[in-house]
């Protein structure tokens, strides 16, 4: 199953009866307005398509330590996740507005929960309307609750202490996949505090696709990671373990393994 997909193969697939069991998965969300994806989802999505919430679904309360977007109670999720209709076999779809921002929390946290058959929707909403393909405002899919049970990779995720381990490890490398202007400390946003981890290189996360929200192609994914080692364990953070996973993902494309999630990321390194 290839990590992404396009509109195209999602309209046919759902067109054939004959096909596997699927979930959509509608991620929408925005960090300056944390209503705004779900009132976009309540509005119009993709038919079928159920929502999940970037605080309140996707990640955990934060605290004083553990960033601004920590990992969700598997148990809790996974529970979401089979009244989805989600088990071991279904094929999930997850998208966004974003440039996979988002979406690829999912697709992280699925494969991280043990499960392989996801994909992220290449070019997310904006292009399956464009496509001309049906939308509904439909919130309440019919489907048969799933038996969902989360098998966790814990050897994926790492911790302050294994961060700065890592910095002075030569067997690992720290990338920081936020924009540059917040990876060099010109500004910030968001936390309090601005800079990045010492030792760590910058990837903007938004450089795995284009401006549309298309990913790039699986050779421009390898060009992209072309300079770092192949004998190096990548350590991927952000500001908060979110747009991380795009990068992780992007890693995933270009075939390099072992990379590995800080989930508290900036905003929890700057908490200690």
């Amino acid at each position: 199953m290839s990590s992404i997909v396009t509109a195209d193969w999602l309209h046919c697939y759902l067109a054939d009866e004959s096909n596997r069991e699927i979930a959509i998965v509608d991620c929408r969300f925005a960090l300056s307005d944390p209503d705004l994806g779900r009132k976009q989802y309540e509005t119009a999505h993709i038919p079928g398509a159920s929502y999940l919430d970037l605080n309140r679904d996707l990640s955990s309360s934060a605290g004083i330590h553990g960033g601004r977007h920590p990992l969700p109670d598997d148990r809790v999720l996974g529970a979401k996740l089979a009244a989805m209709g989600i088990s071991a076999d279904t094929l999930v779809v997850a998208y966004d507005d974003s440039r996979f921002g988002f979406a690829a929390r999912l697709w992280w946290l699925l494969r991280y929960y043990g499960h392989s058959h996801v994909a992220l929707l290449d070019g997310g909403y904006t292009n399956w309307v464009k496509a001309g393909y049906a939308v509904t405002a439909d919130r309440s899919p019919l489907v048969t609750p799933g038996n969902f049970q989360p098998q966790l990779h814990s050897d994926w995720i790492v911790d302050i202490g294994r961060v700065r381990a890592a910095q002075h490890s030569p067997a690992h490398i720290l990338i920081d996949s936020r924009e540059p202007d917040r990876y060099l400390g010109k500004t910030e946003p968001i936390d309090p505090i601005a800079g990045h981890i010492p030792s760590a290189v910058n990837y903007p996360w938004q450089g795995v696709s284009t401006p549309e929200g298309f990913a790039l192609s699986i050779d421009a994914q390898r060009q992209r990671w072309a300079t770092i080692s192949p004998d190096l364990d990548p350590i991927v953070y952000c500001g908060s373990g979110v747009t991380a996973c795009v990068n992780l993902f992007s890693l995933e494309l270009a075939g390099i393994t072992g990379g590995k999630l800080y989930p508290g990321s900036w905003s929890d390194w700057i908490s200690y």
